[in-house]
């Protein structure tokens, strides 16, 4: 006769939960990381100071400067790193600290403005500074014959698919910025080409088509992108018509220069980032940023796409069939549209393979995706952090856990006899639950461990220990009734099983409160105290309980023997003394 399917089968429950605990520990391993990532007051850090700019030295808005704040605890979660701090201090300074060693990135990416640009671009050259002009690019001949330039296909295309094609920053970039229309226009042939920079017929000297503002021509043709920060004075003012700016990376050991127009498309109107692979399907070789625009974005960059198309339809190698994606006043990339315009509230920022990585686009998304800083500002002071503190303060707290935990295994020991080493196992296997958890946590998503998280951790201690020590009574409770061990076993766990999920329960809701209203040390006490709750419901359900269940069937426990802590007689004549002593009493006292 088969067994009934309702049967409990605690072994196969116990591998379940031992495989999984083998997984984390793989998973750990892959990730390369067998340590918990400790915080700032256990592993120091790093502490800047930025001051907002503002003009005269006035104290900025405080609507603009909590504003900043936000945006910036925003990037920080964004970035995966647990434990950091920003926090305003006086009018115009606000303090970040980030935990951990190198963490220069961290905070350069915090204190970034962010504020995203989509203009057109008027002209290019190599970003040395010219004396009487820029140098004129190849241009047509007097005999007739033409020259490609830079910005030139060298073969007509007639697909519509995307294939990149060369700009003049001499690299290959994705034809329409982002995914063509649904019905794009060919790409025209290229005629003759003409110069970037234009020589007047007349005078010899350099001209720029469209561009009317002849002190950005001036800045321009003086402006050195070699040295410096390769932030020209200006390119970072959406209210400024014309602009010189600096292209932002190195490509090929140059740093083009560019004028660029008004400002078509900004930055708060990106609705999405997402950092985006290697795509070698569409001809790219490098990371990329996608970006989504709201509706008005999307009109706008339409509108810019349009214009830029048809430049390039009445001359390909026109800087104005170009549109420069500007971040902080420097030119991220400026990909030339070469296939109608682009309507679909779609675009994306790529760049060469070689500074274009991973870490790149995917810190330039997290930026994006939360918007622009209101104010711009600046570091005015970065120190390093010692540990010397929290490491005291860490060896305190761990000899008081040890203190705690070595009270609650004598006490299970004690009262409990041989059931107390089913209660200090499930401790066991819990804690090493909890640190793969934690290491798992630290390098998918930066949690760092701190001393309000350890804290939280050796509270939780406590609770687990309340958990085993309500399924105890209540199994003990069972045999004083004069019920068999076996049967009792899954009488007193559907007796305990409700009693254990609300205390848990209800700590778990206690932690999610605190965790969201709380800020700073007081939120990393409620996350790992929630943590260690939801590990103590995973152990009593999966460990304690199957092996209870278990060891009743075992002659040492299923008779009761006297340091099993399971022994009925015992347990119905100690309730009998006890009751006979209190009767006593009760006659004495009338």
């Amino acid at each position: 006769m088969a067994s009934p399917s309702n049967v409990p089968k605690p072994g196969r429950t116990l591998f379940a939960l031992f495989a999984v605990i083998a997984i984390l520990a793989g998973v750990a391993l892959l990730q390369g990381q067998t340590k918990p990532k400790l915080g700032l007051d256990l592993a120091g850090g790093t502490t800047v100071t930025l001051t907002a700019k503002t003009e005269k030295g006035k104290n900025p808005p405080a609507g603009l400067m909590d504003q900043a704040v936000k945006i910036m605890t925003q990037r920080v979660n964004g970035l995966g790193v647990s434990d950091a701090e920003v926090a305003k201090q006086g009018s115009n300074n606000i303090v970040v600290n980030v935990p951990g060693e190198g963490q220069s990135r961290v905070v350069g990416l915090i204190g970034t403005t962010a504020k995203l640009q989509f203009r057109q671009v008027f002209a290019y050259a190599d970003g040395k500074p010219t004396a009487g002009g820029a140098t004129p690019t190849p241009s047509a001949s007097p005999s007739g014959t033409t020259s490609p330039s830079p910005g030139a296909s060298s073969k007509p295309s007639s697909s519509t698919s995307p294939s990149p094609s060369a700009t003049p920053r001499k690299r290959a970039v994705s034809d329409a910025l982002a995914a063509p229309t649904p019905n794009p226009s060919p790409s025209a042939s290229p005629s003759a080409s003409s110069p970037l920079v234009s020589p007047s017929p007349s005078t010899g000297e350099q001209t720029y088509p469209g561009v009317t503002d002849k002190a950005v021509v001036q800045q321009f043709e003086s402006l050195d992108c070699y040295n410096g920060d390769r932030h020209a004075p200006g390119s970072n003012d959406p209210k400024r018509k014309f602009v010189a700016a600096c292209a932002q990376k190195v490509e090929d050991g140059q740093v083009g220069k560019y004028i660029l127009g008004p400002v078509r498309v900004l930055g708060e109107n990106v609705k999405s980032a997402t950092a985006m692979p290697p795509n070698s399907q569409q001809g790219q070789a490098s990371w990329s940023v996608s970006l989504k625009f709201d509706g008005k974005g999307a009109k706008q960059f339409g509108d810019v796409t349009t214009d830029a198309s048809k430049a390039y339809q009445g001359n390909p190698s026109s800087p104005q069939a170009q549109v420069a994606i500007v971040l902080d006043g420097q030119v991220v990339s400026a990909p030339q549209i070469n296939q109608g315009a682009i309507t679909g509230g779609n675009a994306s920022i790529d760049g060469p393979a070689d500074s274009f990585t991973q870490q790149y686009a995917t810190d330039l998304a997290n930026v994006l995706k939360y918007g622009a800083l209101p104010l711009e500002f600046k570091q005015s002071s970065i120190d390093e952090v010692s540990s010397t503190l929290g490491s005291d303060q860490l060896t305190g707290g761990l000899i008081a856990g040890a203190i705690g935990l070595g009270l609650v295994v004598v006490y299970c020991l004690l009262y409990y006899r041989g059931l107390g080493l089913v209660a200090v196992s499930s401790l066991i296997v819990a804690s090493v639950i909890t640190y793969e958890a934690v290491v798992i946590l630290g390098e998918g998503m930066g949690f760092r461990l701190s001393l309000p998280h350890i804290i939280g951790l050796i509270v939780s201690i406590g609770i687990t220990a309340d958990s085993f020590i309500v399924y105890f009574e209540r199994l003990r409770d069972e045999l004083r009734a004069g019920r068999r061990l076996r049967s009792s076993v899954e009488n007193a766990w559907k007796r305990a099983r409700r009693t254990i999920l609300v205390a848990d329960a209800v700590t778990f809701l206690a932690a999610l409160v605190l965790y969201f209203l709380a800020v700073g040390g007081v939120a990393g006490f409620a996350f790992a105290m929630g943590l260690t709750t939801l590990i103590d419901i995973v152990v009593v359900f999966f460990f304690t309980k199957p092996m209870v269940a278990l060891l009743s069937r075992t002659r040492f426990f299923g008779r009761g023997h006297p340091m099993s802590g399971l022994d009925a007689k015992r347990l119905r004549r100690t309730t009998q003394d006890a009751g006979g002593v209190a009767a006593r009493k009760t006659s004495q006292e009338a």
